[in-house]
């Protein structure tokens, strides 16, 4: 799977349909499924849960998240282990 990704968004491109761990500014994490980006990195994710103190604070559904308020995205199979 490395092997396929030459550019960062390759790595979005892979985790379509897949769970996202996504770290915000101001502490807030956030884990669902991401169903779509654009170039600035704004996303759209379904199922959406509000992690605090690793666990589930609330669920938000389907959410927008804005690019530049993203830190980091992780795919979840490896970040929630």
């Amino acid at each position: 799977m490395v092997s396929s990704i030459d550019r960062p968004l390759d790595l979005l491109n892979l985790s379509k349909g897949q769970e996202v761990l996504v770290y915000l500014k101001g502490d807030k994490q956030f884990v669902g499924t991401l169903l779509a980006f654009d170039i600035h990195i704004n996303l759209v994710v379904d199922n959406v849960k509000e992690i605090q103190n690793g666990e589930i604070k609330r669920s938000l559904g389907l959410t927008f998240l804005r690019g530049d308020t993203i830190i980091c995205i992780s795919p979840a199979s490896t970040a929630l282990k």
